[in-house]
């Protein structure tokens, strides 16, 4: 296919590079050129605006940040609905919220084209691993049309229902994750404060019912005190910004989320929305300290707790 793509972040980069490897036309537009650099071997081909993009496309990808970003290249002059032609579609891979994606999908119905919502779980390893777990909200016959494209990305590919329905999956799947993560962070912090090695009681986790990707990849990260980002922790803050408000307009209780919630304003106001989401476990830490005494300002010369034989130190 003539495939375009917009958005070469950690997950996106990858994507691109699956789909000219699997032998498809790819097209590509970026706001900052130099984003482009690394795909100078795949013979892709740099059009000047989105809807140059979709004009020339059977298919636009992007995988950008949120509602705005994704609206912003759809939307006006040069966005892609602007140069599309009856039977064009966008895939969109970003998190955004189910109602922005019905919206763009009605948008796009008006002039003939259509719109799949399809968020990924699997993360940046996921995306070079071609692993990602595909989740996707739209017409069926849309879906069947870039399945092959799909493929070149990810190995489950479900179709949950209709446009929007792949965004509320994705928020059903990061309250499940991020509450995890926060669990992992209690019972390590836990077994600190009790006096116990963290990574021992790690290992005893990893043999029993509690075992999960979570325990393992974030519990790891929380062990060696290694917050650099996988995901970045205000992503996650973003995503349940999406599903609060999702939950709020619904009228359903989400008391374990929101929470959770309230745990990623509390990294947030510390300043540490680029590090990991491993960093939750610095959010209790700090609780311990008696608050904020430690903000943005004075982190790099305030340390925080480290794990010592005795515990906190």
């Amino acid at each position: 296919m003539k495939v375009g793509f917009i958005g070469f972040g950690a997950m996106g980069l990858p994507m691109a590079r699956h789909l000219a490897g699997a032998g498809h036309e790819l097209h590509v537009w970026a706001r900052r050129p130099e984003a482009l650099a690394p795909l100078a071997d795949c013979a892709a081909r740099e059009l000047a605006s989105p809807a140059a993009l979709a004009a020339a496309c059977e298919v636009v990808i992007s995988s950008v940040t949120a509602d705005a970003d994704v609206a912003g290249l759809v939307q006006g002059s040069a966005g892609l609905l602007a140069g599309a032609a009856p039977g064009f579609i966008h895939v969109d891979m970003s998190t955004i919220s189910p109602g922005t994606a019905r919206e763009l999908a009605a948008a796009y119905r008006d002039k003939g084209a259509d719109f799949l919502d399809a968020p990924v779980s699997g993360g940046a390893q996921g995306a070079v691993a071609a692993s990602l777990a595909i989740m996707a909200g739209g017409r069926t016959e849309t879906l069947e049309r870039v399945r092959p494209l799909l493929a070149c990305l990810g190995q489950g590919i479900v179709h949950v229902g209709e446009s929007g329905a792949g965004q509320v999956a994705k928020a059903c799947n990061q309250m499940i994750m991020v509450a995890a993560i926060e669990a992992v962070a209690e019972a390590l912090h836990l077994a600190v404060a009790a006096g116990v090695d963290p990574a021992r009681v790690k290992a005893a986790l990893a043999g029993g019912s509690a075992a999960s990707r979570v325990l393992e990849v974030m519990g790891e990260r929380m062990v060696q005190r290694d917050f650099a980002a996988g995901i970045e922790a205000r992503l996650h803050h973003k995503d349940f910004g999406i599903l609060l408000r999702e939950a709020f307009r619904l009228g359903v209780p989400l008391p374990l989320a929101a929470q959770v919630g309230q745990q990623l304003n509390a990294l947030m106001g510390q300043g540490w929305g680029r590090d990991d989401t491993a960093a939750l476990l610095r959010v209790l830490e700090q609780a311990d300290r008696g608050g904020n005494s430690e903000g943005p300002a004075s982190r790099s010369c305030s340390p925080l707790l480290e794990w010592g034989p005795r515990g906190l130190v």
